[in-house]
């Protein structure tokens, strides 16, 4: 068969952008595409026929779009402009990982050889229990990463609390991460063109984040065509636009806000009672106090991109995040009717400048520049107690860093760069009766140097990764070396051995000083290490991983150990004896992710994961000096779950079980203080939750395209309890608090895409 009549087959079909067949070319042949932005940008061409061969698809392709394809093995393909035959493969690759899994789960989640996960939402499939690409609950669906109470500003990756995993939105560092105090990852993922998270093995270029990284990146390419989308559904809605300005100039918009102010649906009422549970808004030391609530929260992004020349490109980049909570309370106390206003605020607002300049064909440089605010501000009303507490946490964080890529070629790269940070902390409190005022704040810099070199083999089955963050705390005169190893080598062409390994630190972490700071709601806030109460927090990570994939049959198991020194009590939310008691110590965390994945012409996709974790505290001070379970030991983790996507309809349901959470039962109470058992030496009830999903997809005309989408969380309305503490009343007698999980939760959405 020649070329000719391959490509007349499909010349009564509509041309699209290339970068799109590619995808659709990664999945069904298994393979992946590695090119310079540069040689594909305004390409177009039609989609050859499924009928063929990888080898006659290619050649549709290349006639059609004057391009040539390198395959340097049956999975690895370079794309190269065809005026370049007689020379050098001269390849700019933005990075060198070979695609072990495409559609790792579901469809837009793809697992790479360095150990890391790539997330894009815009070719997301479905997963069960969401209806749309939320990031942070997409996340929770790969193993060894879980919320042990559900929210997205809770999660645990691998042991670790939510406060060591830097989240990064295009480059800039975030200390929000949910809307809705959790319960809604704070990130629009329609804007949202990639999310990389890395686990353990993460690159030098990255400082914090002692357990994960989690950077999400915006597009960065002009694509000339406008794009937009509409939304809504039970809970908020939100609008996006890709708007090219001209040749070299673009602006991307999205702006999203919370229906739950204006109409009352089953969703919000299912989201009011698990997140103000056991909160300020619920509770009341009186029968006769009525409280109305006003609550809503928003986010507004924008990115604006300058090509200044072939070279040299300007970006910009602006991201405001908000929850907003008002709640009047009035009583009658002594016939006089008494009324006041308590709030909470909660915004992250972001900003930066990006530069790049390709010098030549091997290297390129990159210098940002960003400021990140955070603030967590409440004012509380006690009417009974006549009393007003205004409570306050403060993040700024500003960084300058210079990134220098030499990469010669697609098999060897050099990373390497300096980067600057000032983080400054503040808190106050005050209180008006007894009269009472407390500011606080701590500032920290740092400077930082990294090198990294990445070499992948001839037949891309070794791919090597190692490098070293050199950081400096002037501040402590503290000097950190953190290196970092990937290793990756594929064997018997279906198998493949994965060892990572890193060490890392972080200043930066949030506490908890007493359970009802910040109306309850929002009890964790910020600060910084002052090597002395709080010290700096330090990692060491390592991993060994064997993996099989063949006919579409994903079989892996990675076994691990972690250990994180320079925790604090305050830090890890107790709610026992060590509730007030103030110690600095440790955890070690070892466990076994397993993971079988089974997919089925590109239609069916089922999977079965389970984890097995073992993670202890040990406090000096506290216990003896003896480990005791982690408040996040969740030794047995398991996840049964199915998609299937038929033509434009998509189904998922799945099932999540893990074993209950550690908890500290009381024995007694001897002079209004509770006597308690060893320490997290009892468990809750196992957890149990089913979800299930569906979206259908249509036209609406020639250039939109509409999906509408139901879900369902905890189909069986099973009563999990996710927290337990005691407390005494007035008569000393023991009382016993229960925090539940969401009960069913239903879910319908409409989307329309331009």
């Amino acid at each position: 068969m020649n070329v000719v009549s391959l490509k007349a087959q499909t010349i009564q079909k509509e041309k699209q952008p290339l970068i799109t067949i590619l995808r659709i070319l990664e999945t069904r042949y298994q393979i992946s595409f590695s090119y310079a932005d540069s040689t594909i940008e305004d390409k177009v061409a039609v989609l050859p026929n499924e009928d063929l061969t990888l080898d006659n698809a290619l050649n549709v392709l290349k006639t059609d779009i004057n391009l040539d394809f390198e395959v340097l093995n049956n999975r690895f393909i370079v794309i190269k402009k065809s005026d370049l035959e007689d020379k050098e493969i001269i390849l700019k690759t933005q990075r060198l990982e070979e695609v072990v899994v495409t559609n790792y789960l579901t469809a837009g989640i793809t697992k790479l050889n360095d150990g890391a996960i790539t997330i894009k939402p815009e070719s997301f499939g479905i997963l069960p229990g969401l209806i749309e690409p939320d990031i942070l609950q997409t996340i929770q669906a790969l193993p060894g990463i879980f919320s042990i109470d559900e929210t997205v500003s809770n999660i645990n990756v691998r042991g670790g609390t939510h406060d060591q995993n830097l989240l990064l939105w295009d480059g800039i560092k975030m200390y929000q991460s949910g809307h809705f105090f959790g319960l809604i990852s704070a990130f629009n993922p329609y804007t949202t063109k990639s999310v990389h998270v890395s686990k353990n093995g993460t690159s030098a270029k990255y400082g914090d984040g002692v357990s994960s990284i989690i950077d999400m990146q915006l597009s960065n390419t002009i694509d000339d065509e406008f794009k937009a989308g509409a939304g809504f559904n039970l809970i908020n809605a939100d609008a996006y636009a890709k708007i090219p300005l001209s040749k070299k100039t673009e602006l991307q918009l999205s702006a999203r806000r919370s229906v739950t102010d204006l109409f009352i649906t089953p969703t919000y009422d299912q989201y009011f009672k698990r997140i103000f549970q056991d909160s300020d808004l619920s509770n009341s030391n009186s029968s006769s106090i009525s409280k109305n609530e006003d609550f809503y929260f928003y986010d507004i992004a924008a990115k604006f991109l300058y090509d200044v020349t072939k070279k040299d490109r300007v970006r910009f980049h602006f991201l405001n995040v908000n929850n907003d909570l008002n709640y009047q309370e009035q009583s009658t106390i002594n016939n006089q009717s008494e009324a006041f206003n308590s709030k909470l605020s909660q915004q992250n607002l972001a900003g930066g400048i990006t530069y790049t300049r390709d010098w030549n064909d091997y290297v390129s440089t990159t210098t940002q520049v960003y400021v990140s605010n955070y603030d967590l501000h409440a004012t509380n009303f006690d009417i009974s107690n006549d009393q007003r507490l205004i409570q306050e946490n403060e993040v700024n964080d500003g960084s300058a860093k210079f990134d220098i890529n030499y990469n010669p070629n697609s098999r060897f790269k050099i990373n390497a760069g300096y980067q600057f940070i000032e983080v400054g902390i503040s808190n106050l409190e005050d209180v008006n009766n007894p009269v009472f005022r407390s500011y606080i704040k701590e500032v920290i810099r740092s400077h930082a140097i990294y090198g990294e070199t990445s070499l992948l083999s001839n037949d891309a089955k070794t791919k090597l990764k190692f490098g070293t963050r050199l950081n400096y705390f002037k501040k402590f005169d503290m000097f950190l070396a953190e290196p970092r190893l990937s290793f990756s080598q594929r064997f018997f062409n279906d198998f493949r051995f994965e060892v990572l390994g890193e060490i890392k630190s972080q200043t930066t972490s949030q506490i908890i000083d007493l359970q009802n700071d910040f109306l309850g709601i929002e009890k964790r806030r910020w600060v910084l290490a002052n090597n002395n109460d709080i010290p700096v927090i330090k990692s060491k990570q390592f991993s060994v991983g064997l993996h099989y994939n063949k006919n579409k049959l994903l079989i892996s198991a990675e076994t691990y150990v972690k250990k994180v020194d320079g925790i604090t009590t305050r830090s890890q939310g107790f709610q026992n004896q060590y509730q007030f008691i103030k110690s600095i110590g440790s955890y070690t965390v070892k466990g076994v992710d397993f993971l079988i994945n089974k997919q089925f012409n590109d239609v069916v996709s089922t999977w079965l994961s389970y984890s097995y974790s073992k993670n202890d505290y040990t406090f000096n001070d506290l216990n003896n000096g003896q480990p005791f379970p982690n408040n996040a030991d969740l030794r047995h983790a398991l996840a049964l779950s199915g998609t299937c996507a038929i033509n434009d309809i998509k189904l998922a349901l799945g099932l999540n079980w893990h074993s209950g959470r550690p908890t500290t039962l009381p024995i007694d109470s001897t002079d209004g203080t509770i006597n308690y058992q060893s320490p997290n030496s009892s468990n809750l009830d196992d957890y149990l939750r089913t979800d299930f999903s569906a979206t259908y997809a249509f036209d609406v005309s020639e250039k939109a395209r509409a999906i509408i989408g139901a879900s369902v969380w905890n189909v069986l309305n099973k009563k999990n309890i996710i927290n337990t503490y005691h407390t005494l009343d007035e008569d000393d007698t023991i009382i016993k608090i229960e925090n539940t999980s969401l009960g069913i939760t239903p879910n319908v959405s409409l989307r329309v895409m331009f």
